[in-house]
């Protein structure tokens, strides 16, 4: 008798606590602190965040694309990274090569098996289609994702996988098709369920012995670039997109000893003359604003030359030379700088223009 009244009053005790948490939670959520506090997601706003696309080709949207449409679309707006036929350059990896007929028909990629391939390519290691077709619509072209259409979208892969010989120049991709276009991917056969990820009680991929008692901590969580490879491709920090933030260290200067924040950066571009300064931070910024920097470092060169390469060039011209550069940058153009072309800039405000070319032809980029 004495167990079950104890038991009684640890019930009623807890529920009493359940009914105060609640009537606390209650008054907190209708405090006016919080009255304004978000706002439900819109309709629109959801849409917009669910695009992705699942294996079995669930969210795929309806549309298509022919393998001409696709190289019209590949042409002005992918080729300037990514090559002329999938073979990329020194800053993106190729997409396109060293997959075969042979591959096509077993859907393994011979060459993954081998060290004779130097750099694996995007069509060597594809084994789903959604996969593609996700990261495209999301993430391309590079300086303006999810600017393409859907239909462009179908297009521009089925010029990719055209490339490859996967399918015929007179193909079109669509979400009809999907699922037969992916049986005939090189590597559709490549996955496989043997190894310890997939089942609970599957082997590890990786044996080792663990200290798990009375053990001496040893680990040193760190972020570093070896001196050989920190400045492999130019500054780092004006190479990243201009959607959303900004990330990654200045790789022109010598890595940092500690932490350096973001006050240091916001002091060292506010730093020199006032006028000067502010000049030269205005154009730097329409300059990563218009994703120039994307293609153009200050010191070296990525895909179009460095821009301190540009104003020693022009430096002779003088007077002429913001005249010279604005007609260079509005109107684009190749052979100057190699056989890469300049994709004419024309969407760019001609007041833009001026600044960018004013602030190359002075030279003061810090």
């Amino acid at each position: 008798m004495s167990r079950l009244a104890n038991t009684f009053r640890l019930r009623a005790s807890l529920l009493c606590v359940g009914f105060a948490l609640s009537a606390g939670l209650s008054a907190y959520a209708d405090s006016p602190a919080l009255a304004n506090l978000g706002r439900p997601a819109t309709p629109a706003e959801i849409k917009a965040w669910d695009i992705d696309v699942r294996p079995d080709f669930k969210g795929l949207p309806p549309g298509s694309g022919s393998v001409a449409r696709g190289q019209e679309v590949w042409e002005t707006k992918c080729e300037n990274c990514h090559g002329a036929f999938g073979e990329s350059n020194e800053v993106f990896t190729p997409i396109v090569g060293h997959t075969t007929k042979e591959d096509i028909k077993t859907g393994h990629v011979a060459a993954l098996r081998s060290d004779t391939v130097p750099q694996r390519t995007t069509l060597m290691k594809l084994s789903e289609m959604s996969v593609i077709w996700d990261y495209v619509n999301r993430a391309m072209p590079w300086n303006a994702p999810k600017s393409l259409s859907t239909d462009d979208v179908y297009a521009v892969i089925a010029y990719i996988l055209n490339l490859g010989g996967i399918v015929p120049s007179n193909y079109v991709l669509s979400d009809k098709n999907m699922q037969a276009t992916q049986n005939m991917l090189p590597n559709r056969n490549g996955k496989t369920r043997e190894h310890g990820l997939w089942e609970l009680g599957g082997k590890p991929d990786v044996q080792g012995s663990s200290c798990m008692t009375n053990c001496v901590p040893i680990v040193t969580i760190s972020s570093h670039l070896p001196d050989f490879a920190r400045n492999a491709h130019g500054d780092i920090s004006a190479q990243n997109r201009i959607l959303g933030g900004v990330r990654g260290a200045d790789t022109l200067q010598p890595a940092p000893t500690e932490f350096v924040a973001l006050a240091a950066h916001l002091a060292r571009d506010k730093a020199g003359s006032a006028s000067g300064a502010s000049a030269a931070s205005s154009a730097s910024k329409l300059a990563t604003q218009h994703a120039c920097l994307a293609c153009h470092g200050i010191g070296n060169k990525i895909v179009g030359p460095a821009f301190l390469d540009v104003h020693k060039k022009y430096a002779a011209q003088k007077a002429d030379a913001v005249k010279l550069l604005t007609v260079r940058i509005k109107s684009g153009g190749t052979g100057a700088w190699g056989i890469i072309a300049m994709p004419a800039q024309d969407h760019v405000p001609d007041a833009d223009i001026r600044a960018i070319a004013e602030w190359i032809a002075a030279g003061k980029f810090q």
